[in-house]
């Protein structure tokens, strides 16, 4: 009996903000949004940061080819060793970055990932991108803004802006990764976890 009343109570401090039909609408919308102002997507890269950005890129990826007919070149971007905080956490695996095509030099290039929050990921992933090559435009599109920024950055394409206090959690699930689709609000947890 004990086993089953803690996935009650884990459900019980978490609220759904999105469901899966409300994730696919808000892609859709933010491919428009590229598209609309790129003037196309010709030029158009996606880079995902690890580790749901990368499967948030790749639907937008097939959202953009399903609006230009064209094939829209996807990676990932892996930022471990470019954050700011690996001193104060435990060591951590490098991820992956696959640059899709020559390279990103004078192209648009479109960081995704799921939450933004401080920022400090998406300057990781700036200072990452400047090792790679020179785009000619960098932009970010997040499934989830939930404020707090501790510094200047701020997204090009939002899915849903979340106002949050410190205290509360914002987690994405992603069929790819955790079997389902959805963005959980979570209440009074460590207002230092999942810092971004």
């Amino acid at each position: 009996m004990d086993a089953q009343a803690a996935p009650l109570q884990h459900d019980d401090a978490t609220r759904p903000v999105l469901e899966a039909q409300d994730i696919a609408r808000v892609l859709t919308r933010i491919a428009h949004e590229i598209v609309e102002r790129a003037k196309g997507a010709d030029d158009v890269v996606l880079l995902g940061i690890p580790t749901r950005g990368v499967f948030l890129a790749r639907r937008l990826a097939a959202k953009l080819e399903e609006i230009t007919g064209g094939k829209i070149p996807v990676g990932s971007l892996d930022i471990t060793m470019y954050r700011d905080d690996l001193r104060m956490k435990p060591a951590r695996a490098i991820g992956r970055t696959e640059i899709p095509g020559d390279d990103i030099d004078g192209r648009l290039v479109v960081l995704v990932d799921d939450v933004l929050f401080s920022g400090r990921t998406i300057r990781a992933a700036l200072d990452a991108l400047g090792d790679l090559g020179r785009p000619r435009a960098v932009q970010l599109a997040v499934l989830v803004d939930r404020g707090h920024r501790e510094l200047p950055i701020r997204a090009d394409y939002v899915g849903k802006n979340l106002p949050t206090s410190l205290r509360e959690t914002v987690k994405v699930q992603l069929q790819e990764e955790d079997g389902r689709d959805a963005v959980l609000l979570g209440q009074g947890l460590d207002p230092a976890v999942s810092r971004r």
